[in-house]
């Protein structure tokens, strides 16, 4: 082999190594790239799932400010699509580039959507203060048109009502657990030393914020309340009460939680528990024990 040849191969050696250096170097950037491509796609993703929630919540705060059954059903029908685009979002895979583009225009399409309704129900409500404010002139107009003015206010009446309901307090998450003497859970109704009754009272931007009293009753399996706290007002009568918690509440979800000592001989069955707040009864629990 002459000296030419040999130069001729020894650069085509080099030149192959290159290639294969350069490759490597391409393929691990490449791979960089979709990684953080990846990362991009599961915030944005993360985003819209937060996007959507949101969009549940504000439906379903909306549905307490309006009093029209057609309107109504829309607010529901939208939340229920929200909800669906939520779920095949979660189910959706971050590298699937294709579902995740088209859940994203649902969601500037829902975005519209929602827009819509907050300047609908906008409208309404400035309608509503208008005809309030007119239902005293109203008044002094023809006896034709007395039949207008007392439908007016049996829908203002009606509207009043469902937003004294809709501000009304609700405990969720009712939760009763009986103690011994360790601070451990009882299962024998002689072991019972304290009551542990934990609970929230639920998030309600309609409801008037502050310092609330809340009374827990617990009923022995005989129907009779274990007593020592006082009495409170409910329905024109006073209820004895066990416990009584007063709390600050904001109009956020709350968590509360009461105890109570037992100073009685207890008998097997099951015990319930009553939560009374604004002379409503807002939740409740049970539990039950063997001999």
């Amino acid at each position: 082999m002459n000296k030419k040849t040999l130069y001729a191969l020894l650069a085509a050696v080099v030149c192959i190594i290159g290639i294969m250096i350069f490759l490597i170097i391409s393929l691990n950037h490449s791979n960089e790239q979709n990684e953080q491509m990846l990362e991009l796609v599961e915030m944005d993703k993360r985003e819209m799932e937060n996007e959507y929630e949101n969009f549940a919540r504000q439906y379903n705060e909306m549905k307490t400010q309006v009093n029209n059954d057609s309107l109504m059903a829309q607010l529901e029908r939208e939340q229920q699509r929200t909800q669906e685009l939520l779920e095949e979002l979660q189910r959706t895979k971050s590298n699937d580039a294709a579902e995740i583009t088209r859940l994203k225009k649902e969601l500037a399409t829902m975005r519209q959507v929602l827009k819509s309704f907050v300047a609908e129900i906008d409208s309404l409500n400035r309608l509503n203060t208008q005809l309030s404010n007119e239902n005293q002139n109203l008044r002094q107009q023809q006896v034709a048109q007395q039949q207008q003015i007392t439908t007016l206010n049996e829908e203002k009446e009606t509207l009043t009502d469902k937003v004294a309901i809709a501000s009304q307090l609700d405990a969720f998450g009712v939760r009763v657990n009986a103690l011994n003497k360790k601070g451990k859970t009882a299962k024998k109704v002689a072991d019972v030393k304290k009551f542990q009754i934990s609970f929230s009272i639920a998030r309600n931007v309609t409801a008037t914020t502050g310092n609330r009293s809340i009374f827990v009753r617990i009923l022995k399996p005989t129907n009779e309340v274990l007593g020592g706290g006082g009495s409170f007002s409910f329905e024109n009568r006073n209820l004895e009460y066990s416990i009584r918690k007063d709390i600050e509440y904001n109009g956020e979800e709350t968590p509360v939680t009461v105890y109570w000592d037992v100073n009685e001989m207890l008998i097997a069955g099951q015990y319930k528990v009553q939560i009374f707040a604004d002379g409503k009864n807002i939740g409740g629990g049970s539990i039950d024990f063997e001999k």
